[in-house]
């Protein structure tokens, strides 16, 4: 029997969140990627586009400033994507994706305090 498999979906993601109208928005995603739900994005200063947040550099995009909720190629081009901009919200920790610059605990938990800075609060038990 064949096992199927399902790729992670913005249910597995959020948890809860007060109310979309105030705490999602569209942004625009750096092209040159696929993103996929739970990535964690920073803000590029000079655009204003999105990508994931880094660990490190100074273009504005090593600070975390978003949840994105649906996955999105950008592979070829710019493209328009729904986030989790401020909170009060719930995610869950295991689904959040993380630059790959992001590789250690210490990383990770500064990416998460960003994050609670913004209202988005990532629970192991959300």
């Amino acid at each position: 029997m064949s096992v199927l498999t399902q790729p992670p979906s913005m249910g597995d993601l959020l948890k809860y969140e007060l109310n979309p109208n105030y705490t999602r928005e569209t942004v625009t995603l750096l092209a040159g990627t696929k993103y996929p739900v739970g990535a964690v994005l920073g803000r590029v200063t000079a655009s204003g586009k999105y990508k994931l947040a880094t660990s490190g550099g100074t273009d504005g995009a090593q600070t975390a400033a978003a949840v994105l909720l649906y996955a999105t190629d950008a592979s070829s081009a710019d493209q328009e994507a729904v986030v989790i901009l401020r909170g009060p919200a719930l995610v869950s920790k295991v689904a959040l994706v993380f630059d790959a610059s992001v590789d250690d605990a210490a990383k990770t938990a500064t990416k998460h305090n960003q994050l609670v800075a913004l209202g988005i609060i990532p629970r192991d038990a959300a």
